[in-house]
């Protein structure tokens, strides 16, 4: 191990020791009970509640998923994904996120997302859209976790050029680590440092990488002459071998024609905003914040602090084409989600690089504890006490939540031994898959009195269901059917619910007086 790479491995072993000991800081408070455990007590702060929420949203993809996208293919496809999800972000924290405290609240103290469904519908006895609810966060947070450590793999292998597989394996025993001891408070907690420690490193790389390639004009004379790569409306085609590998000519990158990008793709690449209305890691912070007032301060920290990532995450793959037009460390489309990495240690001294490269970790280890403490609060607190054991004490429902932390993250970590794994495919399956199965039922929840519980059902098995098959079946077919499975299997969803409610009987009079009374609760 070379000098530079011991200062690499100085200032992430740092930033490591930091986040572990606000697990250990955490652990005690957390540890009082269940709901200490699961939602913090519901004590954060805006600040707090707002960057967790953001840093836990925009994972591993954020700082390699997005940049790898706009270097292998140009502006279009990253910048509708980053218009989508800014928006997306916004409406989220505009329209649901006040109601949902409030009804969470009045609706039986909710702590989960499958437990405000099961309370919101008066779930009784077998409790199947609890059940459902929780099943599709154990795979699909699964699948999620999966991509986070398909990220820190490919991290820790490019920074001390090991083999991938053995460094994965460090990078999620971290992971376990200070979840499995501080809770949801410590993910919180770590996730505000974390949130600030992403944004600082993506605008310092895009600004050196920036200036390193001559300034803004030098950046777009370079990649302007690439067909479709700086266009809102075409697709760029890097020329591939067999192997995915793009080839060069006289140390050139090969391009083919442009792809076209019509308004079909476009809606379906805007659908991505979609996905927030069902994304468990985002709406458990609207639960967990100490008074709904202050979610409107919690929007507006949201809403700039997502602006500037996306735009600084899409400048940088834009800009490192420039930079490194013909680089062999980002010759496939796998590869090329290691720009930030490149970038990082070409551009600064070891130690900065360092402090750059622990953004990416922050952003691994900010989403990857929320999708193993949500999975793991399906199990324990939906699963086992509100079904299987219902006078479970919260020691119990503790001790069975860390065995299915264990049991998530063991899944993700065989998910994540295939290191050609592309983080971005990765994630917006997941993306969809969550989206689907609960954004629509999260709006009819808090939006249409005449929702039934059979209409909850239905939606949730439509949309969970109709992502796969889209996915697996239909997309491939091509045409009009090559389209994002988040819009198709959403709009499938809906019409699931509307329908199947309009077929059976109206709700009771019990549901629709708290629906009636969640709209001027005050908490």
């Amino acid at each position: 191990m070379d000098a530079n790479t011991i200062q690499v491995l100085i200032a992430v072993a740092s930033y490591m020791i930091v986040i572990v000991a606000i697990g250990f800081l955490c652990a005690r408070r957390a540890n009082e009970n269940s709901e200490n455990y699961f939602i913090g007590g519901r004590s954060l702060g805006p600040w707090v509640t707002a960057m967790s929420a953001e840093a836990s949203d925009m994972s591993g993809w954020l700082l390699m998923g997005v940049p790898g996208l706009a270097y292998w293919c140009g502006f279009a496809d990253a910048a509708w994904t980053a218009i989508g999800l800014l928006a997306g972000t916004y409406l989220n924290w505009l329209i649901v996120a006040k109601p949902l405290r409030r009804y969470s609240t009045l609706a039986g103290n909710s702590i989960t997302i499958p437990e405000f469904f099961s309370n919101r519908f008066k779930e009784q006895k077998n409790k199947p859209l609890l059940t459902i609810s929780s099943l599709m966060i154990l795979i699909f947070f699964a699948v999620y976790a999966g991509s986070c450590f398909v990220a820190g793999g490919k991290l820790f292998a490019q920074i001390f050029q090991m083999p991938y597989v053995p460094m994965m394996l460090v990078g999620a025993f971290f992971v376990i680590l200070y979840t499995f001891l501080g809770g949801f408070l410590a993910e919180s907690m770590s996730d505000f440092v974390q949130g600030i420690v992403m944004v600082i490193a993506l605008v310092a790389v895009l600004g050196a990488a920036v200036l390193a390639a001559g300034g803004p004009n030098a950046v777009f004379d370079n990649i302007k002459n690439i067909p479709g790569f700086v266009s809102f409306f075409g697709l760029a085609n890097p020329t591939t071998d067999a192997n995915g590998v793009q080839q060069f000519l006289n140390g050139v990158p090969r391009f083919g024609s442009a792809s076209p990008y019509g308004l079909l793709t476009i809606l379906s690449t805007l659908s991505w905003g979609l996905g927030y209305f069902g994304m468990p890691q985002v709406l458990l912070r609207f639960f967990a914040i100490r008074r709904s007032h202050e979610l409107t301060r919690s929007r507006r920290i949201a809403t700039i602090w997502c602006a500037i990532s996306l735009a600084a995450a899409l400048f940088i793959g834009l800009s490192s084409r420039a930079l490194f037009p013909a680089s062999a460390e980002l010759a496939t489309r796998a590869t090329a989600e290691n720009v930030f990495i490149v970038a990082s240690r070409t551009l600064f001294h070891p130690l900065i690089a360092g402090i750059m490269m622990a953004g990416i970790l922050a952003a691994i280890m900010s989403s990857s504890d929320s999708y193993l403490l949500i999975a793991s609060s399906a199990v324990s607190k939906d699963i086992f006490q509100g079904i299987i054991k219902k006078n479970a004490t919260d020691k119990q429902v503790m001790l069975v939540s860390r065995i299915t932390l264990l049991a998530v993250a063991i899944v993700g970590i065989l998910i994540a031994l295939n290191e050609n794994s592309v983080i971005f495919t990765v994630v917006s399956f997941a993306w969809a898959g969550f989206g689907a199965s609960f954004g629509p039922l999260v709006l009819f929840s808090l939006f249409w009195k005449r929702c039934t519980h059979a209409g909850a059902v239905a939606g949730v098995i439509t949309g969970g269901a109709m992502v796969f098959i889209w996915n697996l079946f239909i997309k491939p077919m091509g045409g009009v059917f090559n389209i994002y499975e988040l819009l198709p299997a959403f709009l499938l969803s809906c019409v699931a619910i509307v329908v199947t409610s309009l077929l059976t009987a109206p709700p009771s009079r019990e549901i629709q007086k708290e629906f009636e009374a969640a709209k001027t609760f005050v908490c």
